[in-house]
């Protein structure tokens, strides 16, 4: 049976207010607070996320134990960089339209419309991404269940969408570490052929070069940074303990080398 998704009667929308807050720019706006940097890369079981936990604001901190990486349903993963505010909010949104979705219908929500979900969310603030307050970049991780497989999808402000065959990254530490995911790939193979604990190593690594290149991307000396992964099984989240192992091995190579 084909599946459509929301028709404009019935959109999840008509229930609540759907008007994008249009706001003014004015000298208090350096104070938005801001998230970055995200990763998501493929790895055997499905797709993988790791994002720093600092949030900013102008040039300071704001905070240090954001997450940026969402649970939209059993097999999506929202991550987020930009506005923080704007990022809660569709992430609380986008949750509630896909669980509308299949209690009216009686059937989860097509990996195409919640794409197109959150298309619709981005066009809707095109608004205040022009002004340069409220903008957001999205990375939307995916186990497609038809396919029987992990796949990831960027955006940009305007609400375009592309899909990655390997990895994505958003935010401004993105920019530092892009030929980089290229290298690791040209090197260690492919992500999508990785373990989870491989996939986790290189982006732990990425994360790092991102952090020391990128002041407004948080390392991971003091704070850990926050790691999902979107399988058949449903949404891991991976433990502290598992990320310190995984740090303590990469510091312990790092020492013999020297």
């Amino acid at each position: 049976m084909e599946q459509k998704y929301f028709s404009h009667a019935g959109h999840f929308s008509d229930l609540v207010e759907d008007k994008p807050a249009v706001i003014t720019p004015n000298q208090h706006s350096n104070f938005e607070v801001h998230g970055t940097t995200v990763i998501a890369v493929k790895y055997r079981e499905g797709v993988l996320n790791v994002a720093d936990r600092r949030a900013t604001a102008g040039g300071g901190v704001m905070y240090d134990r954001a997450d940026k990486i969402f649970p939209l349903d059993d097999h999506t993963l929202l991550a987020v960089s930009g506005s923080f505010a704007t990022s809660l909010e569709i992430a609380r949104y986008l949750r509630h339209s896909f669980k509308y979705y299949s209690r009216s219908q009686l059937q989860p929500l097509s990996l195409e419309g919640k794409l197109a979900e959150v298309t619709h969310r981005l066009e809707k603030n095109v608004p205040n991404a022009l002004q340069g307050i409220g903008a957001f970049i999205p990375v939307v991780s995916a186990f497609d269940v038809d396919n029987n497989e992990g796949r990831i999808f960027f955006y940009d402000a305007m609400g375009a969408r592309f899909e990655s065959s390997e990895f994505g990254s958003a935010g401004s530490g993105s920019t530092s570490i892009r030929g980089a995911f290229n290298y690791v790939v040209r090197t260690h193979g492919p992500f999508s052929e990785m373990s989870l604990d491989k996939a986790l190593r290189e982006c732990l690594i990425l994360l790092g070069i991102a952090a020391d290149l990128d002041t407004a991307t948080g390392g991971y000396a003091t704070i850990l940074p926050s790691a999902k992964a979107a399988t058949k099984e449903g949404i891991i989240t991976i433990d502290e303990e598992h990320l310190r192992d995984v740090l303590k091995e990469l510091e312990a190579e790092t020492k013999e080398k020297e």
